[in-house]
């Protein structure tokens, strides 16, 4: 009996004692192992207002019971005008993301049906917030992490930003009339006014708000009483991290107000652990700015069980052909970009969204008539821009939305036409 096995065309020895199976079987768990990295999260927060809130769950499964199927949920709310809107929104809009999706759909099929369901969970959550009739609102940022598969959803200015082998990516857009042009352009084509405070004739003080309600965000969930046109409609983006790993910065305002996305990873590389660093992240931020707002750092790392630790700096030559001689597997992972997009998509209108077709999650629920608030389907709702009372060409969202019964009544679009002039 000899003590090696030969595998045609493979050049592989088998040592003694280990069977052809075993190394299959270990090459399978290999396989499953660096599909599935390693996760390491950490929270640090210092509250001056108690409206920021977070979501750290790591235990969801796609199929209930299966471990293989486990997927990982990250956010943050920072709430204005009272908390209300936070908290309602951090223990429901994952519920109602996660209900848009049909069941016993494959991962891959999961995964590809998933930034439309953000979307439809985002507006469920708004619509249903509004039905309390409390004033508060909130941003929202929400990332579902599966496998190396990183999807982002955000309204408001709650980033998400990547650091991956030294390159800085931002997975979010910030919805700040101040720096997002695009939305400021949105608001103004629907008639709402977009300014600053002016204390007299030639002085203006703070951001770009827009009026009637002063809020200086173009999207959020709730704020009832700002208008139609602060929308819940998320920008989502999904990308696939290299296995190399890479560090998520998921952080509030407060963060943001005090440092750019660079300087919030520079400060942090040193950091092995994901708390230690989400807690440098705050304390730079409140050296440069002071406790101004409530300011929430949520860290995640994720790395592959080929690797301790992800790469964050970018390797030198020297450093990379030392890593060449002596760990050749985790070489071929740091060769590799640090990301591949998936998706993206930004734009404010529901029906590029969802489609004027479609049906929803549990098909009315997630939309509203602007006037009576009853539930409507988007297929038959009117939109209130629609027809002579607003030129077809002008570049206007398409809600507020009007079904038809107040259609048919009459004069609901004037009811309506104050909040756009």
């Amino acid at each position: 009996m000899t003590s090696t096995v030969g595998i045609m065309d493979s050049g592989l020895a088998l040592p003694r004692g280990m069977s052809l199976d075993s190394v299959l079987i270990g090459e399978v768990k290999n396989e499953v192992m660096m599909d599935h990295p390693i996760l390491s999260s950490g929270l640090f927060l210092q509250l001056k207002k108690g409206e920021d809130f977070s979501l750290v769950k790591t235990d969801c499964q796609r199929v209930l019971g299966d471990g293989s199927s486990t997927y990982s949920v990250f956010g943050i709310f920072d709430g204005h005008n009272g908390s209300g809107a936070a908290i309602y929104s951090k223990e429901h809009l994952l519920n109602n993301v996660m209900s848009a999706i049909p069941a016993e759909l494959t991962k891959e099929e999961w995964l590809a049906a998933l930034p439309r369901a953000m979307v439809a969970g985002f507006v469920k959550t708004d619509s249903d917030f509004q039905k309390q009739g409390k004033p508060s609102g909130t941003t929202a940022t929400i990332v579902v992490v599966d496998g190396w598969t990183v999807t982002v959803a955000c309204v408001g200015d709650s980033r998400c930003i990547l650091d991956s082998q030294g390159v800085v990516t931002n997975l979010t857009v910030d919805h700040r009339l101040d720096t997002n042009q695009e939305e400021k352009e949105r608001l103004e084509a629907c008639g709402v006014q977009v300014a600053r405070i002016r204390l007299s004739d030639d002085m203006e003080i703070g951001p770009l708000r827009c009026w009637p309600g002063g809020l200086c965000l173009s999207r959020s969930i709730g704020d009832m009483d700002v208008g139609n046109f602060i929308v819940p409609i998320p920008f989502v983006k999904q990308v696939k991290i290299s296995p190399a790993g890479g560090r998520l910065v998921i952080a509030s305002d407060g963060v943001w107000d005090a440092l750019s996305s660079e300087k919030a990873v520079k400060c942090c590389r040193s950091a092995e652990r994901a708390e230690v660093a989400a807690k440098h992240i705050v304390k730079d931020a409140l050296r440069s700015r002071g406790l101004r707002d409530d300011t929430t750092c949520l860290v995640v790392d994720l790395f592959s069980p080929a690797s301790p630790r992800p790469t964050f700096k970018r390797q030198n030559s020297l450093l990379r052909m030392l890593r060449r001689n002596s760990l050749n597997r985790t070489e071929s992972l740091s060769d590799l970009a640090a990301m591949e997009e998936i998706f993206e998509e930004s734009s404010a209108m529901l029906e590029e969204r969802l489609g004027a077709e479609s049906s929803v999650h549990a098909g009315n629920e997630l939309i509203v008539c602007s006037a009576c608030r009853s539930n409507i389907q988007l297929a038959s709702g009117i939109s209130v821009h629609a027809g002579s009372l607003f030129s077809p060409t002008s570049r206007l969202w398409e809600r507020p939305l009007l079904c038809s019964s107040c259609k048919r009544e009459g004069g609901m679009e004037d009811k309506l036409k104050p909040q756009l002039e």
